[in-house]
């Protein structure tokens, strides 16, 4: 497995040993986020295209720059390597070259989470922990749950008393103790942030804890393998705290330093338009903006004080992206037209990455190039949003005649 050789604070360029420092930098505090570095030049000697071919496919096929040490810690659930989807009938309505559609609603619990959460769980199991904890909006939540569970650890979640149902029936469901927090995610955070300190609980916050993001960048992984190391020129993810984003950029930028790829992607973040402090930032080139508390039907993304913009924004910048922010109906609308061109079944804030591509695409902003857009979550995790996003059902009588009228009215049939 993968050999940690340091940790880099993305603020101030400090760098600390391998088990010399346990989340943040010392020296910046928990907006001090840390880097996961590796040896490279050792790491490439055995990560090729010809070594993968054979091996198991979920995110520990890239074991060389993972942080987990023994085959023994890994949490027995099958993880990532998830669809990517080509989607013609997009690239054509929306002038692109190609576009791709990576499907993370597949993954055990239903989101992109589940990749940091065996990252987690496992480096929790190592260090000999019995007790994991986030906070979440929900999908986090689940994923971390779920993924203690089978490895045998409590969790305890703190999600706001707004999060959706579904998402709440899974953490029960899972096992988990469950803190409905009333208030907006910051205050959970806070909460967790207080009991994780006085417990000694395992913090499995991406935003804290620099070993998780190492699990998101695995999408980044698959996307580069699966186009055959030929790197889209565009990719689209949603942003809430700013983890999801910063894990795509560190995977691409980790292929790139192996020379497995020759370029990075053009990163995009979408934020909904009632939490938009990133999207705030890079409109006015500060490194950081102040936002209210957020209100949007992405509760995924609900974050009006991202815990990892330090990392985002970097996603964002050095890979000459962008931050596009769309409203609810945005969003709304895009759920349908998304699992009606290429089968993707996307909660809010996964179809927030396919609202914001399909507004940045007016006037042919994308004619020629080749985008992915990243679908972080599975809709049947908010179902009351999709219902939303569509008609009502026909209801009628078994009556054949009454079926006819009624497919008469809706022009259903001759």
């Amino acid at each position: 497995m993968g050999r940690v050789t340091e940790l880099r604070c993305v603020l101030c360029d400090s760098v600390y040993d391998p088990g010399s420092v346990e989340y943040t930098c010392p020296a910046c505090g928990p907006d001090g986020t840390l880097d996961i570095l590796y040896d490279y030049g050792e790491a490439v000697r055995t990560l090729t295209p010809d070594s993968l071919r054979g091996r198991r496919r979920d995110l520990w096929r890239y074991r060389e720059i993972l942080p987990v040490e023994d085959d023994a810690y890994i949490p027995p659930l099958s993880v990532g390597w998830t669809p990517l989807y080509s989607a013609p009938s997009l690239s054509e309505r929306y002038d692109a070259a190609e576009v791709w559609v990576k499907d993370d609603g597949r993954n055990p619990t239903g989101s992109l989470k589940d990749r940091a959460s065996a990252v987690g769980v496992a480096r929790a199991f190592a260090a000999g922990k019995r007790t994991v904890a986030c906070a979440s909006t929900g999908n986090a939540a689940s994923s971390l749950a779920g993924f203690a569970a089978v490895a045998g650890l409590q969790s305890v979640i703190f999600v706001p008393e707004s999060a959706p149902a579904a998402k709440v029936a899974q953490l029960l469901v899972y096992g988990a103790t469950v803190i409905l927090v009333r208030g907006h995610y910051g205050d959970a955070f806070a909460l967790a942030a207080a009991a994780i300190e006085r417990y000694g609980w395992y913090n499995r916050s991406c935003a804290i804890n620099p070993y998780l993001v190492e699990g998101k960048k695995t999408c980044a992984l698959e996307i580069a393998e699966q186009l055959g190391w030929d790197v889209p020129d565009r990719i689209f993810i949603a942003v809430g705290d700013g983890c999801c984003i910063s894990g795509l950029y560190k995977g691409f930028w980790e292929l790139l330093r192996m020379g497995l790829v020759r370029s990075i992607p053009k990163i995009v973040g979408v934020q909904a338009e009632g939490a938009s402090p990133l999207y705030d930032a890079v409109r006015s080139g500060r490194d950081f903006v102040a936002f209210g508390p957020a209100n949007t039907v992405a509760d995924s993304i609900s974050v009006g004080e991202p815990r990892n913009w330090a990392k985002a924004l970097r996603a964002v910048r050095s890979s000459q992206g962008d931050m596009i922010a769309v409203s609810d109906e945005e969003i709304l609308s895009a759920i349908p037209e998304l699992a009606r061109s290429c089968g993707v079944f996307a909660e809010p804030a996964g179809a927030a990455a396919f609202a914001g591509f399909r507004k940045a695409s007016r006037g042919g902003a994308f004619a020629g190039e080749r985008v992915a857009i990243v679908v972080t979550g599975n809709g049947l995790k908010d179902v009351q949003s999709a219902r939303k996003s569509v008609g009502d059902p026909l209801v009628v009588s078994p009556s054949l005649e009454e079926l006819t009228n009624i497919l008469k009215g809706e022009g259903a049939c001759a």
